[in-house]
């Protein structure tokens, strides 16, 4: 009785508007699922629905564990990167490859993808590094040192090959420099380690029907059936839409096996079919919403660290979500990135959950330093 009257009372210092907002996104990615029940044999809702409550669980636990343990804890900090580089490490060796990248481990018929593990990491790895060296940012070798920090995790990603993840961690990384009071010219650094990351990666690490799939973008009706097929089909999907949508459950392309994977890469186009105009409103405005509440939290927390992470975190969130819905609206190649909170997938689900449950511990010990 006395846990559960502690849990109520830490919960009513939760931002409410950020943790509904979450609950909704949660919820809008079941209900996509479970339209897409009849697609697939593969029970992808009731599977996403116990990684949901498990999200749920470790979603409260992280709210309840002190952030400030992330500042005076550089060991378990550098640990908790390491353990993650090493699992992007094993992956190469013993993962399972899936439509061509081997970015799963399975275990008793359950996928485990450690690159979201590696995501989390790196945000609260570079938060920590840059809040203890603010006064003297401007130093050029602390850009170099959290350069190696995030090429590491970023060449193991794009040795799986998953671009779109190795996209989203140099994205992490640029937000967290930017912010942290990082020179122009050290900004032109960055620019130029990022062109040449991404001609070795176009070069040596892409595979061609990868290749494929970014240049299409340009023009897919070039090889309508081939690189460019996925892109049309997602157009047509999201514009087929139109107002109000076709109603849950009744996405022709989808539901007529012309979408390719519907429930992950593609799970945008497959809710905009359904959902149409209004409902991509509704959807985007809940990200919005998201990521307002965490930069709020982070801008009104009194300690670097905190304002950094959030940043790297709504930064982490933001990419994901541009990228994926860029790439189904065919204004950006295809990378292969699934929507946070939406699309299918334990480990993504459950990170983005821990992540948001240590905004919620942030804006509550923020509260408690000012009272």
């Amino acid at each position: 009785m006395n846990l559960l009257r502690g849990l109520v009372e830490h919960s009513k210092q939760y931002d409410w508007i950020l943790t509904v907002s979450v609950f909704l996104l949660v919820a809008i990615g079941l209900m996509s699922l479970s339209s897409l029940s009849g697609v697939s044999a593969f029970p992808f809702f009731w599977r996403q629905l116990l990684w949901a409550g498990i999200g749920i669980v470790v979603f409260v636990s992280a709210s309840f564990v002190d952030f400030r343990l992330f500042r005076t804890q550089s060991a378990a900090v550098f640990l908790f990167y390491l353990i993650s580089v090493i699992l992007l490490a094993a992956i190469l060796l013993l993962g399972v490859r899936v439509r061509g990248i081997k970015a799963w481990f399975q275990f008793a018929g359950v996928a485990v993808q450690p690159v979201e593990l590696a995501k989390l990491a790196l945000v609260i790895l570079l938060a920590k590094f840059f809040s203890k060296r603010h006064i003297e940012i401007y130093r050029i070798r602390h850009l170099v040192v959290s350069g190696l920090y995030v090429l590491v995790p970023t060449l193991l990603v794009l040795a799986q090959p998953d671009l779109g993840s190795a996209i989203v961690l140099i994205a992490v990384w640029i937000t967290v420099v930017l912010f942290s009071g990082m020179k122009v010219r050290h900004f032109f650094s960055l620019l130029l380690i990022g062109v040449a990351v991404a001609c070795v990666a176009w070069f040596a690490v892409l595979l061609p029907y990868q290749k494929a799939r970014i240049t299409s973008f340009l023009d897919p009706y070039r090889d309508p059936k081939g690189a460019g097929y996925q892109m049309i089909q997602s157009m047509i999907a999201v514009g087929s839409g139109q107002t109000l949508g076709k109603g849950l459950g009744y996405g022709s392309q989808s539901h007529l096996h012309f979408l390719p994977e519907p429930e992950t890469d593609f799970v945008f186009a497959a809710y905009a079919e359904e959902w149409g105009y209004v409902g991509t409103l509704i959807l985007l405005g809940l990200y919005f919403m998201v990521l307002w509440r965490i930069v709020r939290i982070g801008m009104r927390a009194r300690d670097n660290f905190s304002r950094l992470y959030t940043l790297g975190f709504s930064a982490l969130l933001f990419a994901q979500t541009f990228i994926h819905i860029g790439m189904n609206m065919a204004v950006m190649p295809i990378t292969g990135i699934t929507l946070p909170f939406v699309s299918y997938g334990g480990s993504s689900l459950v990170m983005s959950l821990i992540g948001v449950g240590i905004v919620q511990n942030i804006k509550i010990n923020a509260r408690r330093e000012i009272e």
